[in-house]
């Protein structure tokens, strides 16, 4: 792993490489025997994330951000596929910071569709299922209308930023027919992700092994439908190989729905703690008028169509890897 420079080998681009997901995908493409590239700043991601890799041949790392990497035209022009993980992630910094949020959204955005588009380079840009925002369907496609909430509440500003990046990538399709592909990704956990900011299953296990009480905010009645990060990076992988996916948005995730009570509970059960659940009101653990969605579950018909995947680890087995039990 080198902290600089451009290697001459065609690769694969990873903005947001370090993060969660973005090191995941890293580690399998280099399982595959694929050149990666990963840009980072480590403002949310870190080197830890990548230490499986580091000292991987294949492996590049640039530390710097997207919109600050002098490089990255070559970079973007030099590979064969571009994979856009580079975002503000979760609900706390979105709340905190949201001018971080949606600038950090647009701009990266912007300038790696400005590198793609000369050459034409493949790109998958993962959005998010906040786009559907406060939506009580049961289950939500791709050609659903969306109902956002209003500016005065910061909550919406990620979804809000999430889908004008979606509505770029399209434009950059439709105008400069740039093959770039929309992947809205539901819920992911797995191994190395952190509660840092505010991700529910790693923040409600290390409560349940430090036996401490789980907070859930709420009711309890919210739920989402979570996926393994092993079944997103794959199905993102796949997306990208796939002809006929450009110009076109898939929901990544799982359909296996739990509240998040009975996900409190099944996080004590399985990894035997003495642990308590506190529900929080939603005006304790954020601002005053604070919105949560209830349901999130995805409907992935489209994505096994085009890429014939579709995710098959069950949440007690998720849970289980997430807390380093399998």
């Amino acid at each position: 792993m080198t902290p600089s420079g451009v290697p001459n080998a065609r690769h694969n681009l990873i903005t947001g490489g370090a993060g969660f997901i973005g090191s995941h995908l890293a580690e399998r493409l280099l399982a595959q025997g694929e050149h990666v590239v990963v840009i980072d700043d480590f403002s949310t991601g870190t080197q830890n994330n990548l230490a499986s890799v580091a000292n991987h041949p294949k492996l590049t790392v640039i530390e710097s951000n997207v919109i600050e990497c002098k490089e990255l035209s070559q970079l973007v022009s030099d590979s064969t596929h571009v994979f856009h993980l580079a975002a503000a992630v979760g609900v706390d910094l979105v709340v905190q910071s949201p001018i971080r949020t949606i600038e950090t959204n647009l701009k990266a955005t912007e300038a790696i569709l400005d590198a793609a588009a000369p050459g034409q380079t493949p790109l998958l840009l993962p959005s998010s299922s906040e786009v559907y925002g406060k939506s009580a369907k049961e289950g939500f496609s791709e050609t659903d209308d969306l109902l956002i909430g209003p500016p005065t509440l910061g909550r919406w500003s990620y979804a809000c930023s999430k889908l004008m990046d979606e509505f770029l990538a399209l434009a950059f399709h439709a105008e400069r027919q740039l093959p770039v592909t929309v992947a809205r990704i539901f819920n992911t956990v797995g191994p190395r992700q952190t509660g840092r900011y505010g991700m529910v299953l790693p923040r409600f296990i290390k409560a349940a092994k430090a036996g401490e009480p789980l907070r859930v905010f709420g009711d309890g009645q919210q739920s989402r439908c979570f996926c393994h990060v092993n079944d997103t990076v794959e199905a993102m992988a796949r997306l990208a190989m796939c002809d006929h996916a450009p110009g076109s948005v898939f929901n990544i995730g799982s359909t296996e729905e739990v509240t998040i009570f009975s996900l409190a509970k099944r996080v004590i059960e399985l990894t035997g703690s003495s642990s308590g659940i506190e529900l929080v009101p939603y005006e304790k653990a954020y601002d005053v008028g604070f919105e949560d969605m209830q349901r999130r579950k995805p409907i992935i018909e489209k994505l096994e169509q085009f890429t014939g995947f579709k995710p098959a680890t069950t949440l007690d087995d998720i849970i289980r890897s997430t807390a380093g039990l399998i």
